[in-house]
C-alpha cells in the first residue's frame, strides 16, 4: 500500500514538468474570467462614450497624490508672485537644526564641505580630473541670498548640482537651511554677534 501512494505521490509531482507540452485537449478553465477578463485595456475603444475612447481624462480639479500644495511659500519657496521668499517659513528649533545638520551632512557635505566652504572630499578627490569647484556656501553672495533662493537651488539645482526634491522632503530642505545659516555665522561671526552676558567668555 504504501508503494502504491509513493509511486502516485511521484507521478502527480512529475505531472507538473510537462505543464509547457501541447495538449490534445483543450484545457478546462473553471473561471472563464481569469482569461477573459471583462475590462477596458489602454488605448481601446468603448462606445459607451462620446469620444468613442475607454480612457477618460480626470476629473476637472483632481489632485494627484501627494501633490496637494496647501501652502505655497512653503512647499515651493516662492510667494504667489513668483518671487523667491525672504525668510524660511519654519521656526528654528534644536530638533530643526539637529535634523539640518544631519541632512547636510548627507547630501551637502561630500561636495561642500562640513562647513560649507566647497572643500567637500567628493571635490578633493576629484578636482585634478577637471570638477567644477562647488560653491562656497559661506561666501558673501550666498550669505546675502534668501532663503527661498537658498531653497530653490535644492530643489531645482543650480549648474552642475542636482535636484534634491526627490531625495529631501520639504521641511528637510528648509531644515538645511537653517543650518547653514548657522554655519554661515559660526564662519564670519562677529563679537556684535554675541550676546552682551557671554562676550567675556569669548577669546
Amino acid at each position: 500500500m504504501k508503494k502504491i501512494i509513493a509511486i502516485f505521490i511521484m507521478a502527480f509531482s512529475f505531472s507538473g514538468c510537462f505543464r509547457e507540452m501541447p495538449m490534445e485537449h483543450t484545457p478546462i478553465h473553471l473561471n472563464q474570467n481569469m482569461d477573459d477578463q471583462e475590462k477596458f485595456e489602454p488605448y481601446e475603444a468603448n462606445p459607451f462614450f462620446d469620444d468613442n475612447s475607454a480612457m477618460r481624462m480626470p476629473v476637472e480639479g483632481t489632485i494627484a497624490r501627494g501633490d496637494l500644495v496647501s501652502n505655497a511659500a512653503r512647499e515651493t519657496g516662492k510667494n504667489a508672485n513668483g518671487s523667491l521668499v525672504t525668510k524660511n517659513p519654519i521656526t528654528v528649533t534644536t530638533e530643526i537644526m539637529e535634523r539640518g545638520q544631519e541632512r547636510f551632512n548627507i547630501y551637502c557635505r561630500p561636495c561642500h564641505g562640513a562647513v560649507g566652504d566647497g572643500q567637500g572630499i567628493a571635490f578633493l578627490r576629484a578636482r585634478t580630473k577637471g570638477f567644477v569647484p562647488p560653491t562656497d556656501l559661506t561666501s558673501e553672495l550666498i550669505r546675502n541670498q534668501s532663503d527661498g533662493h537658498l531653497f530653490d537651488v535644492i530643489t531645482n539645482g543650480i549648474r552642475s548640482m542636482q535636484s534634491y526634491s526627490y531625495q529631501i522632503p520639504t521641511d528637510d530642505r528648509w531644515a538645511i537651511v537653517h543650518y547653514l545659516r548657522a554655519l554661515q555665522r559660526s564662519q564670519h561671526g562677529q563679537m556684535k554677534d554675541v550676546p552682551a552676558s557671554m562676550r567675556d567668555k569669548v577669546n
